[in-house]
């Protein structure tokens, strides 16, 4: 029986990367995966970048903005060894909230309009003098997830990663109380580290119990009537638009506990395109090109799951919810140095899996 040093379950864009990252530090490296790879959770993402304090738990907020700092080179990084080009853009992010203005002048401070909303984004129908919503400017980033799987994908095949698709890990294999491969529903495969990427579906594993649970999204993808009718990402409490360098815009996203249902409903779909059309009325010509559900792993508190379980060997990165994307590559990261024995150099005892034993 083939051997590997490294086997990680779940072919999303956090099992690809930390792949990758084994694989630069001389191991050779399985990846198992239930499905076809890059195509559940990571292909149904809109993309987004998050990084605004206001939006982001206080928890995750150092890993999300080491994250965000790193993206640039990790996309060029995968562009380089795959020859996928990544729509990778960087011009910015408007969030209409809640928050008044009068009631937090440090923060609309920081994220004040460089120029006036109606010159930014003269296609929205939203304006600075809007009692309801204040706009701020966010200078984040956003990538097209399909761009960034399928360059990841094509990077692991280069690297010499293997891949084993259509198969469902059931259980971790231990001896002598140590990791040394996994079961799946077709056969076993052999390696001394194992670690859980699995997304929703990682709590299905043994040996030790991982609280994730799927938690729905719904969206659709239109075609702007016109190029570039709206250039930023536009985020509001009801529906968030992203646009792609195409000419194709996102619209998004529910959050619904609906357990493994992947089914989009069509008056769901509907209501996201109307809140799409109350914020900019052109996109009543739009035609929708697409629309789909993926299934994100949410976690009790919210927050992911990193780090070594008690049997030596398995370790779990998952429970990334809403922010799969933008943390894939700090968690490759972290946890490729936690795996090679090394010091991480961001503190994760907050995402400890022991967090939820008792």
């Amino acid at each position: 029986m083939k051997s590997w040093d490294a086997i990680v379950v779940g072919a999303g864009i956090i099992g690809l990367s930390l792949a990758i990252e084994l694989n630069k530090q001389g191991l050779r490296v399985l990846v198992v995966e239930k499905g076809e790879p890059g195509r559940e959770a990571s292909w149904a993402a809109g993309g987004m970048l998050a990084d605004f304090p206001l939006e982001t738990p206080l928890g995750l907020r150092e890993l999300a903005a080491a994250s965000a700092r790193m993206y640039p080179e990790f996309v060029r990084e995968l562009e380089d060894e795959s020859g996928v080009k990544i729509d990778l853009r960087s011009v910015g992010t408007i969030v209409l909230t809640r928050v008044e203005t009068g009631k937090s002048p440090a923060t609309t401070q920081a994220y004040l309009l460089p120029r006036p909303l109606a010159e930014l984004e003269p296609a929205l129908r939203i304006s600075n003098g809007t009692p309801r919503l204040t706009p701020m400017f966010v200078n984040e980033r956003c990538v097209d997830p399909r761009d960034l799987t399928t360059a990841a994908i094509a990077a692991s095949r280069r690297r010499g990663i293997d891949f084993s698709s259509g198969d469902q890990v059931l259980g971790v294999e231990v001896a002598s109380g140590k990791a040394f491969g996994v079961r799946t529903n077709k056969t076993q495969f052999a390696a001394g580290i194992v670690v859980n990427c699995a997304g929703a579906w990682a709590g299905q594993i043994g040996s030790h119990p991982v609280p994730t649970r799927p938690v729905k999204g719904q969206m659709l993808c239109v075609a702007m009537p016109q190029k570039e009718l709206v250039r930023h990402v536009i985020r509001t409490p009801d529906v968030y638009l992203i646009p792609r360098s195409d000419g194709r815009m996102l619209i998004g996203a529910t959050v619904e506990e609906a357990g493994f249902d992947k089914q989009t409903v069509p008056e769901t779909i509907q209501k996201l395109r109307q809140a799409a059309i109350d914020l900019v009325p052109k996109f009543a010509e739009a035609r929708i090109l697409e629309a789909w559900a993926g299934l994100r792993p949410g976690t009790p508190d919210g927050l992911p799951i990193l780090g070594a379980t008690p049997t030596p060997g398995y370790f779990v990165a998952t429970g990334h919810f809403r922010d799969g994307i933008l943390l894939a590559p700090v968690t490759a990261k972290v946890m490729g140095q936690m795996i090679a024995g090394e010091r991480p150099e961001l503190d994760l005892s907050a995402f400890a899996a022991a967090r939820f034993r008792s």
